[in-house]
């Protein structure tokens, strides 16, 4: 388990600053996609930051993203296995 820091270009999921204190620990999973990141944490949860057009924004599906053991992506997308 750890955290996360990123850095790079925004756009492409470098800044990860909206959602820090969530990657602050606890982080078992990074899954990237072209744009975005989703990292899945030790309570099976699921964090997501990067371009919204490209996963970045799981908000919509949050209230699904619980007990995660693990995510895939494609360019543009990601799928949570529970």
């Amino acid at each position: 388990t750890g955290c996360v820091t990123t850095w790079g270009h925004t756009d492409g999921g470098g800044d990860s600053r909206a959602v820090s204190k969530q990657l602050a620990g606890d982080v078992r999973i990074i899954c990237p996609a072209s744009h975005a990141f989703a990292a899945v944490k030790g309570d099976g949860s699921v964090v997501t930051w990067g371009r919204a057009d490209k996963g970045g924004d799981s908000r919509s599906v949050a209230g699904q993203l619980v007990g995660v053991r693990r995510v895939y992506s494609t360019l543009s997308a990601f799928a949570a296995v529970r």
